[in-house]
C-alpha cells in the first residue's frame, strides 16, 4: 500500500455523552494536519464531525467536505470548508468519500457512522479496494461493537483474516500508529 495522504473519517452529528468523544475527535483532526493528510469527512458543523473538521482546519490542515444536498441544512454544512462537495445522494457521499481516501476511521457516532464505515469494510473483503480501515473506541465507545465481532468470528460468521482488517486503537494518534499493519 502507498503512503496515506487522505483519510476519511465518520463520526456523529451529534457530540455524544462523554467530552472524551469531542476530545478524541480534535486530537484527531489535529493529528492529521500534523501529519499533512487530508481530512475527508461528512461535511457538516455541527457535532463530532464539526470538531474533527474544525481541529483539522485549526492546526492548518486540508480537509474536504462531502455533504448530500438534503443534509446541508440538517447537518449544518460546514461554513469554513474551501472544499466541500455536496452530493445529490448519500450513496454518492459515500462513494466519493471512497474515492476521495486513503483510508478509513471510525470515531464514536451512531447508524449512520457504522453503515458507512461497515460499507469499507465490506470492499475492503471483496478486494474492491485495499485501503485500511480502523475503529478509534474512545472511552469504550466500541467495546460491545468489538466483543459482538469477536463474537460473529467464534461463531463461525466472520473469518479472521477479515475480521483482522478492521483495526482497532483505543486514542487517536499518528496515522502509522492507527494503522500498524501498514
Amino acid at each position: 500500500m502507498s503512503a496515506i495522504r487522505s483519510v476519511c473519517v465518520y463520526c456523529g452529528s451529534q457530540m455524544g455523552a462523554s467530552p472524551a468523544y469531542a476530545g478524541a475527535a480534535a486530537a484527531l483532526g489535529a493529528a492529521l494536519a500534523r501529519e499533512g493528510v487530508t481530512l475527508v469527512y461528512g461535511g457538516a458543523s455541527v457535532g463530532l464531525m464539526g470538531v474533527v473538521a474544525d481541529a483539522a482546519l485549526a492546526a492548518g490542515g486540508s480537509v474536504v467536505g462531502v455533504i448530500p444536498r438534503i443534509l446541508m441544512r440538517k447537518e449544518l454544512a460546514h461554513g469554513g470548508l474551501a472544499d466541500l462537495v455536496v452530493t445529490e445522494s448519500m450513496q454518492e457521499r459515500k462513494a466519493k468519500m471512497a474515492e476521495l481516501s486513503d483510508a478509513f476511521i471510525a470515531l464514536p457516532g451512531g447508524i449512520g457512522t457504522l453503515d458507512e464505515l461497515f460499507e469499507m469494510w465490506t470492499w475492503a473483503q471483496l478486494g474492491l479496494h485495499a485501503k485500511p480501515c480502523a475503529l478509534i473506541n474512545t472511552a469504550g465507545y466500541y467495546d460491545p461493537l468489538v466483543a459482538f465481532l469477536d463474537h460473529a468470528v467464534q461463531a463461525g460468521f466472520l473469518r479472521p483474516a477479515v475480521r483482522s482488517m478492521l483495526q482497532v486503537v483505543a486514542e487517536p494518534g499518528p496515522v502509522s500508529e492507527i494503522f500498524t499493519e501498514l
